[in-house]
């Protein structure tokens, strides 16, 4: 029921892990039932799979995503942090994200050759990635761990959701 559930939602194994905060390979053993979950662990699921009301991540979300490619350097991805006031880049090949570069993780590695280095060596994890129509309240536990939440639409980044999207609705409820 919960892998049919997951699939109506447009979620997968990997996303809906993210959303509740276990593992996919948890998921994949309740689904295939080689585990009995804990209560609040069904009910986290259920939630984020039958939630129908409130704000969608397409309704805050950036459209315009800005992305780096693992071979720009450090100098061009900085300078474009800095020209539109943004801490975190997703880094993107082939249509795909592989990376993300924050400014901690160039803060982390200042060198006096840093501004020539390519993005891919001090790229860290992607960030995690929902589909377009996941409630807002499903990736506020997200967001107190990354930077941003990426929106994606049949596999491409549609759009990002930054922490500072939140404190825009800050006065209205989620």
């Amino acid at each position: 029921m919960l892998k049919k559930l997951r699939i109506e939602a447009g979620l997968t194994q990997r996303q809906l892990a993210n959303l509740i905060g276990i593992s996919q390979a948890h998921i994949a053993k309740i689904e295939k039932e080689n585990v009995d979950p804990r209560l609040s662990t069904v009910n986290k699921i259920l939630q984020v799979l039958t939630e129908d009301q409130g704000k969608r991540c397409g309704d805050i979300m950036t459209t315009k995503v800005i992305s780096a490619k693992p071979e720009d350097t450090i100098l061009k991805i900085s300078q474009v942090m800095m020209n539109h006031a943004i801490s975190q880049l997703p880094i993107i090949e082939d249509g795909k994200v592989i990376g993300t570069v924050t400014e901690e993780s160039i803060i982390k590695n200042l060198s006096s050759n840093i501004a020539g280095e390519k993005v891919e060596e001090i790229m860290e994890t992607p960030l995690p990635s929902v589909p377009e129509n996941t409630n807002l309240s499903m990736i506020r536990p997200l967001l107190e761990d990354h930077y941003g939440v990426l929106v994606m639409r049949k596999g491409d980044v549609v759009g990002i959701i930054t922490r500072s999207d939140l404190l825009k609705i800050i006065s209205k409820p989620l």
